[in-house]
């Protein structure tokens, strides 16, 4: 991966040091990340960079999706206390009297193609200044004085920031989360239960649609979605842990030179 061998003499230079420097930056976790994220500005080839860009993203993806799915498991088999779930309505904003049915609507996956195709839109494919140094590949907001990093066009009668992560894996945690329990989000949820109760795979242009308020630009958010889903065949990867290896051959990517 391009400039590892510098990061890995960078990094090796640090912990010979000390790490009093890293903190003033942002933090160690997130100093020690950035230096293994990819520098998506560097890939020339649209193609290579595409590649880079889910090597980096799907097994983050595909571990927090397995985790998700082995709580739902639990759930429906009814091997967890109730503590647990009192502790799992109380993250996901649910009525503590309502039944597991309910939580089940928010414990569920976010299929890959439609987190890795968010990730590329909001992100312009690893390269805003959000991804490249504060793990933000989803355009995630938050509204406390401090929180995250101020955009440079923000109105100035708006209040929020863009959030900060110390890792991807922290960022594609929240935003599975955002995505489970954000009241704007409650028609992705609802057709998500209704292929659930058909038996219909989960499949990242149908999920799309319930998408139309991620954006302020709306239903035309969603159509944007569903292009780089299809363009990139972004599809193959849902609900499928594919082994790292198979991800390394560029077949499953598009040879034309476009930003879809």
């Amino acid at each position: 991966m391009k400039g590892l061998n510098f990061r890995y003499f960078f990094i090796s230079s640090f912990l010979a040091i000390g790490i009093a420097n890293a903190d003033e930056y942002w933090g160690l976790e997130a100093w020690i990340g950035n230096l293994f994220t990819p520098n998506f500005e560097e890939y020339k080839d649209i193609t290579e960079r595409k590649k880079a860009f889910f090597l980096y993203l799907l097994p983050t993806i595909n571990e927090h999706n397995t985790e998700i799915t082995k709580l739902r498991k639990r759930i429906i088999n009814n091997s967890i206390s109730e503590e647990e779930i009192y502790n799992l309505k109380k993250l996901y904003k649910i009525d503590k009297d309502s039944d597991t049915s309910r939580l089940l609507n928010s414990v569920d996956i976010v299929p890959a193609s439609l987190v890795l195709a968010q990730a590329a839109m909001e992100s312009d494919w690893g390269r805003s200044r959000f991804a490249k140094y504060y793990h933000n590949f989803f355009g995630l907001w938050c509204f406390r004085e401090g929180c995250g990093v101020i955009p440079m066009d923000r109105d100035n009668y708006a209040s929020h920031e863009v959030a900060k992560f110390s890792s991807l894996d922290k960022a594609v945690k929240y935003y599975m989360l955002s995505i489970n329990r954000n009241p704007a989000y409650e028609v992705f949820r609802q057709i998500r239960k209704s292929k659930r109760d058909n038996n219909i795979p989960l499949r990242g242009i149908s999920l799309s649609e319930g998408l139309d308020n991620y954006a302020e630009i709306g239903y035309e958010y969603v159509e944007i979605i569903k292009k780089i889903i299809i363009f990139n065949k972004l599809e193959r990867f849902d609900n499928i842990m594919l082994p790292l290896p198979v991800l390394q051959y560029p077949a499953y990517l598009s040879k034309e030179n476009t930003e879809q």
